[in-house]
């Protein structure tokens, strides 16, 4: 309430202050102030306690989280676990998300598809206390409309996919199974040689 009645460049200097540690998040490590900015300005302070549930498999994707201090481990769906900590995100797949799943109207702005939610593949748990800050879908949703073109550019999808947790699990699981198909294939081949020899 006290930041509302100041003006409009010390309440976004004082936010870039509090909020500084959104640079170091490897996800917004490449964007520009103003996204910065409009992100700084959607952040809602949250502490999930030891053995809490930020994301649950098969419900909806409600947030993404920025983790300020604390241990969490991401649990897909195939069991494989990750470490989260300190710097890292979860929920990320939702901006990739909304960039997908919106069309533009007929005066050239985007609007979302009606209808369509996401549905997370994974569970994140808290392993100790978090202190974290969230930003909301629908907050999400309207920063991934104003800032469409920049969040669009490969240089910025490519760190999204590169550093996410999310992103890396679901690259490993594709690898693992072309590995397996691909040796699957070659022992086919190798016993219909060894067969008419």
């Amino acid at each position: 309430m006290v930041m509302e009645n100041l003006p409009e460049d010390l309440q976004r200097d004082i936010r870039r202050h509090l909020f500084r540690f959104v640079k170091e998040i490897r996800i917004f490590s490449l964007m520009d102030v103003p996204i910065l900015d409009a992100v700084c300005e959607r952040l809602r302070q949250k502490t999930y306690i030891k053995g809490s549930k930020i994301l649950s498999q098969g419900s909806l994707i409600e947030k993404m989280v920025f983790v300020v201090r604390g241990k969490l481990e991401s649990i897909g769906e195939d069991g494989t676990r990750m470490p989260l900590s300190e710097g890292d995100a979860c929920g990320e797949e939702l901006m990739t998300w909304y960039l997908e799943h919106s069309s533009v109207s007929s005066d050239g702005r985007k609007v979302r598809l009606p209808g369509q939610r996401l549905v997370s593949n994974r569970t994140v748990k808290c392993l100790t206390n978090v202190e974290a800050f969230s930003l909301s879908a629908a907050d999400l949703e309207e920063v991934t409309i104003l800032f469409t073109r920049f969040l669009r550019s490969p240089q910025v999808q490519g760190a999204l996919r590169y550093e996410s947790p999310y992103w890396r699990s679901l690259a490993a699981n594709r690898i693992q199974v072309a590995w397996r198909y691909r040796q699957k294939r070659l022992s086919r081949v190798n016993s219909s040689v060894t067969t008419k020899h």
